[in-house]
C-alpha cells in the first residue's frame, strides 16, 4: 500500500486526508503552522461527528481514524517516507511550482507527485520538475470526504507506470474517477459548472426569475435526474432528435459571456463572498449556513449509502 503524505491541510487537504484514513490508509498532513493543523483537526472531528450520527461510522472507529493521520509542519518530514504525495496548497501557479520544484529534490524519483489543482495546467506545472513523468493532477471534489468524483489528468511525460499507481490508490479510497484525456482550463467538471453558472447569472441579470426560483429549478429539476443521468444520457433517454432542435434553435439565444456578469462583481467588490463572509447572493447567517451544509452532507451521505450497497 502506498505511504501517503497530503501537503496543505485546509478545507481540501484535511478532508483527503480524512478520506484516506478512513479507507485504512495512513496518512501524513502538513500544515504551514500548528495553528493550521489545529483548524484541520477541528474540521475532521466535525466530519467524524456527521459520519457517526448518521451510523457510516461508530463511536469506536473515531480513534482508529485519527490513528492513522499523522501531522508535522515540516515539508521534509511529511514527505520523508512517503511513496505518493498529494498537494492540496491554493489555486497559484508559482505557489505550485515552487512547492513541485521543492519536492522534486525531497523525494525519491519513484515517489508519485500529484496536484489537486482544480483547473491549471499540469504541464505548466511540472515543467519546473526534474523528473516531470511522476507527476499528476487528482483534482477531488468537495467534500473531498463524501464526493466520490476525482478527475485524473496526466501530461505528455506522465508515465503509464505512474498512472497505473494513481487510479490504484484511488480505488482504495473509494473514489470514482474519470480521465480527463485533453489538457483543457477547468478539466470536465468545472467547465459543466461553469456553464451552468454562467446562464444561472444571465437569467439573474435579465431578470427572468429570482436568485431563489433559479435555484430551485435546478434542485427539483434537473438536478433530480443528473444522479442517474448525465447530460449526454439524459439527451439519449430524452430523444437526440429533439434535443438537436433544442440545440438548433436555443444555443444561438443562450449567454455566451466571457466574464463574471455585473451583479457578482458588485458582490466580489463589496467583499461579499458568500459563506465565508456571511453574505453574497444570500444572506449566511450562522443559523442558515449550519442548515445548508447539514442538508448538503445529508444528502451526500445518502447518496454514498446507496453506493456501499
Amino acid at each position: 500500500m502506498e505511504r501517503l503524505t497530503i501537503i496543505g491541510c485546509g478545507t481540501m487537504g484535511h478532508s483527503i486526508a480524512l478520506n484516506a484514513a478512513w479507507a485504512g490508509i495512513s496518512v501524513q498532513l502538513h500544515g504551514i503552522s500548528q495553528s493550521d493543523l489545529r483548524l484541520a483537526d477541528a474540521g475532521i472531528q466535525s466530519k467524524l461527528d456527521v459520519l457517526i450520527k448518521n451510523e457510516l461510522l461508530q463511536e469506536t472507529d473515531r480513534a482508529v481514524i485519527m490513528n492513522r493521520i499523522q501531522v508535522t509542519t515540516s515539508v521534509k518530514d511529511a514527505v520523508s517516507t512517503a511513496t505518493f504525495v498529494i498537494e492540496a496548497i491554493p489555486e497559484n501557479m508559482e505557489l505550485k511550482q515552487e512547492l513541485f520544484k521543492h519536492l522534486d529534490t525531497l523525494c525519491d524519483d519513484t515517489v508519485i507527485l500529484a496536484s489537486n489543482t482544480s483547473g491549471l495546467s499540469p504541464a505548466a506545472i511540472a515543467s519546473v520538475m526534474q523528473y516531470p513523468q511522476r507527476f499528476v493532477v487528482t483534482h477531488f471534489w468537495n467534500p473531498a470526504h463524501l464526493t466520490p468524483l476525482v478527475e485524473v489528468l496526466r501530461h505528455e511525460k506522465t508515465t503509464d507506470a505512474v498512472m497505473e499507481r494513481v487510479l490504484t490508490l484511488l480505488d482504495q479510497m473509494h473514489k470514482k474517477t474519470i480521465e480527463v484525456k485533453k489538457e483543457i482550463p477547468g478539466f470536465v467538471g468545472n467547465r459543466l459548472q461553469a456553464a451552468l453558472l454562467r446562464e444561472a447569472q444571465f437569467l439573474l441579470e435579465e431578470g427572468v426569475a429570482s436568485k431563489e426560483d433559479i435555484d430551485a429549478a435546478v434542485v427539483y429539476g434537473i438536478g433530480r435526474r443528473l444522479p442517474v443521468t448525465g447530460p449526454l444520457a439524459s439527451a439519449d433517454m430524452g430523444g437526440l432528435d429533439i434535443f438537436a432542435a433544442i440545440s438548433d434553435y436555443l444555443f444561438q439565444d443562450l449567454s455566451n459571456a466571457t466574464g463574471a456578469f455585473p451583479t457578482l462583481k458588485k458582490l466580489v467588490a463589496a467583499q461579499k463572498f458568500g459563506i465565508k463572509s456571511g453574505e453574497g447572493y444570500y444572506q449566511w447567517n450562522t443559523a442558515f449556513a449550519e442548515m445548508m451544509n447539514t442538508k448538503r452532507e445529508t444528502e451526500l451521505i445518502r447518496f454514498m449509502k446507496a453506493d456501499l450497497k
